[in-house]
Formats: C-alpha cells, sequence, structure tokens
C-alpha cells in the first residue's frame, strides 16, 4: 500500500470585513492632530484648549482623594449608579440653583466628561439621516459627535454676535431639525456670546417650532468683565426641552473626566442607558473626591482667581495681535472664557499657512475644520490661558513674523 502526505492547506487570504461606514467617514480631530505636531517644548502653542495646569488646585484635589480614600475606601472603590453619585448631584443641584434654574439631584446625570453627554444625546436623539442645527463656527468635536451619529448637520448663519434667531426659525421651519446645539456663551471658537434678547427668541422659537435644545455651558464660570446671562434652559419657553451641559474640566481640571447633564425626565433615562451600554458610570472615586472638594473648599473663590489670571492673558494676547497680524484682520475680544477668534484678510488660507508658523515655534488653529457648511480658511482660533502673559507676547512675535515671511502675493 502507498502512503502519501497530505497536501498542506491553502493560507488564507481573506481580508476581514470593513470598519464600520460611520468610523470611515468621520476624521479625528485636526485640534488633536496639531497637538501632536507641535508637542515639541519650545513651541509655544495657542492651539490646544488646555487650561493652565499651574492654577489647578492641585492640594485641594489631592487632600479630597486622600479623605475619601481614608474614610470610604470600599465605596470609592466599589462600582457606582450608572446615574451618579447622590452626593455630586446634590451638590451639583445646588450649584445649579443657585445660579438661577431651580434643580433637583434626580434632575442630573453624571457622564464621563461633557463630552460623553454629547455622545449620550447623539445615541438617543438622532437617527441616520436627522438634521441636527449648529452655530457657524461650531465646537468641533460637537460636529465629530452629530457626525458619528449619521446626522445631517447644517449651520445656522449669524454675525459677531452669534445666531441670527430669524436665520434660525427660517431653518426651523424648513428643515425640521431634531435638535439645535449651542454654546452660548464663551463660545468654542469664537468666544462670542449670545445676546440675552437672542436667548429669548431661541427659546421662544424651540417652543413654538418643536425642537430639542442641547445648551453646552463649559466656559461660562469663567467671566472676566461684564455681567452673567441666564441660561437659555432657564427660559420658560425651553424647560421642558433643553439639555444644559456642564463640566468640572474648566474650573477644576480635566483629568477628572466629570462632566454632566440636566434633562428631562425621559431624555434622562434614555440617556443612562445608553451611558450603561458605554461604561456603566463615571469613575466612583472621581466622583466622591469632587463631592469632598465641593463640601470642603471654595471651588467659587478658586474660579474667580483663575478667572481673574485668564483675563490677563486675555489682554496680553489683546495688545499684542494689531502687530502680529496682517493689516486689515479682525478679531473678537471675548468677556470670558479661553478663545480668541481672528480672521485675516482674504487671499489667507491659514490651513496652507500652518506649516510655517510651526517652523517659527508657534501654533494655533486654522478655521477651517469648526465649520459646518462652507469654511472660511482666512480664519484661525487661538487659546489664550495656557501660557503667560510674558510667553503669549512671545509667541506672538513669531506669530506675525511667519505671517510676514508667507503672506500671499499682493498681501
Amino acid at each position: 500500500m502507498t502512503v502519501t502526505e497530505n497536501a498542506p492547506a491553502p493560507a488564507l487570504s481573506a481580508s476581514p470585513p470593513p470598519l464600520a461606514a460611520r468610523a470611515r467617514s468621520i476624521g479625528g480631530s485636526p485640534v488633536r492632530d496639531i497637538l501632536a505636531v507641535t508637542a515639541r517644548p519650545e513651541v509655544i502653542n495657542f492651539a490646544g484648549g488646555l487650561p493652565a495646569p499651574e492654577l489647578f488646585d492641585a492640594e485641594g484635589i489631592a487632600a479630597a482623594y486622600r479623605d475619601v480614600l481614608a474614610e470610604q475606601p470600599a465605596r470609592a472603590l466599589q462600582y457606582s449608579t450608572t446615574e451618579g453619585e447622590p452626593s455630586l448631584r446634590a451638590a451639583l443641584a445646588a450649584r445649579t440653583s443657585v445660579r438661577g434654574l431651580d434643580t433637583d439631584p434626580d434632575d442630573l446625570l453624571v457622564t464621563t466628561g461633557s463630552q460623553q453627554a454629547l455622545s449620550l444625546l447623539a445615541t438617543a436623539l438622532i437617527e441616520p439621516g436627522d438634521t441636527v442645527l449648529v452655530e457657524s463656527p461650531c465646537y468641533l468635536a460637537a460636529l465629530q459627535a452629530f457626525g458619528f451619529a449619521g446626522a445631517r448637520v447644517v449651520a445656522v448663519p449669524g454675525d459677531e454676535d452669534g445666531m441670527d434667531p430669524e436665520a434660525l426659525e427660517e431653518l426651523v421651519l424648513r428643515e425640521r431639525p431634531k435638535l439645535l446645539y449651542t454654546v452660548p456663551t464663551f463660545q468654542n471658537p469664537t468666544g462670542r456670546t449670545l445676546p440675552a434678547a437672542r436667548r429669548v427668541a431661541v427659546a421662544e422659537i424651540a417652543g413654538r417650532c418643536g425642537l430639542w435644545i442641547v445648551e453646552d455651558d463649559p466656559y461660562g464660570e469663567l467671566r472676566f468683565e461684564g455681567a452673567r446671562l441666564p441660561w437659555i434652559a432657564a427660559h420658560e419657553g425651553a424647560r421642558d426641552r433643553t439639555v444644559l451641559l456642564g463640566s468640572f474640566s474648566k474650573v477644576m481640571a480635566p483629568g477628572l473626566r466629570l462632566g454632566w447633564l440636566r434633562a428631562p425626565a425621559a431624555l434622562r433615562r434614555a440617556c443612562a442607558v445608553a451611558k450603561q451600554a458605554a461604561d456603566l458610570h463615571t469613575p466612583t472615586v472621581n466622583q466622591l473626591a469632587a463631592a469632598r472638594y465641593l463640601a470642603d473648599r471654595d471651588l467659587d473663590a478658586h474660579v474667580a482667581r483663575v478667572a481673574a489670571a485668564y483675563g490677563a492673558r486675555r489682554d496680553a494676547m489683546l495688545a499684542g495681535l494689531a502687530d502680529a497680524l496682517p493689516a486689515g484682520s479682525a478679531w473678537s475680544r471675548p468677556e470670558g472664557g479661553m478663545f480668541l477668534w481672528a480672521r485675516l484678510p482674504d487671499g489667507y488660507d491659514t490651513t496652507a499657512l500652518l506649516p510655517e508658523v510651526v517652523r517659527h515655534d508657534v501654533a494655533y488653529v486654522p478655521g477651517a475644520p469648526f465649520h459646518a457648511g462652507e469654511p472660511d480658511r482666512a480664519t484661525l482660533r487661538l487659546c489664550f490661558v495656557t501660557q503667560t502673559p510674558d510667553e503669549i507676547t512671545r509667541g506672538l512675535g513669531r506669530l506675525g513674523a511667519a505671517l510676514r515671511e508667507a503672506a500671499p502675493r499682493g498681501a
């Protein structure tokens, strides 16, 4: 009998299945990409939206963690409820109520940063093809979240004060959107603040025409001048259809990854279910430490110190822009927050100019990615809080030199 060896099995060559269409169609964050390129310590980086680390109350936060871990370690290191730790929700409800919006702890859902709140809302509200209205320009990560959910994102026309209510109502009637997303106070990227009369108009339009408002307020406590304006959520016509987002990232520390949303009951429950699928709950120890900090420390006094420092840094940037930017440029003058928006004269493309600017050891974020519609390529965003006033002055000197060398012909 003849024995033959079995032939070797053919090698498998089939490719794995492709990524989901939404993952293939949505790019990464240009801001994150720029930060990776500009990570060299010699670069004066106006690109990131990073709070000043030297202003963190590291001692106070560390003490809160020590106390929590010493006094209730089993609870701090254990699973928690999806909705959030009761002590933190109670403290947040009290802070919100004092600021003019009566809030019960059960009105709140604690999230892993306010960015997660956007993702949860997109999951709970948006079907592929739904229309979402946004400001022009708009917070970049919101565009990512809505795009990832398959939304059709439409920009509301506006001016230096923000959205035009008449244009908003026309779009609502024509497009029948699911929601409007807005950062009405010290907006990212422009730094502008929606005036009180327009807030009233937006609330009335939402009530009259029927849509959700997502009001994102990560910067509102960082006011340098002027009077605080009521939230859109506080206006009667919008109370039952406005989701208010908040965060400790800009007033305490972003590494805590603590945010929250205040929403009507049915939507809040839907977001809680979506959060269960995402991460079960926000880390317990972080929540308890934040609640302990709020109980033991004066967060308002800390925020006032941070805002005073940021105001001086804004002033340093404003003082140097006329020399740094080409003649004919224009820029915003924010009353608070972290960002300033500038537009160079026609013919400038801030995306194309960025590599030359980075070679001068300074960086900004081009304005084009912040637009849901046709981008204005002459725009850029500058963050003025991460550097000291002296560093800002040096950085603007570098920016001016780079823009002069790279100026388009005829400029």
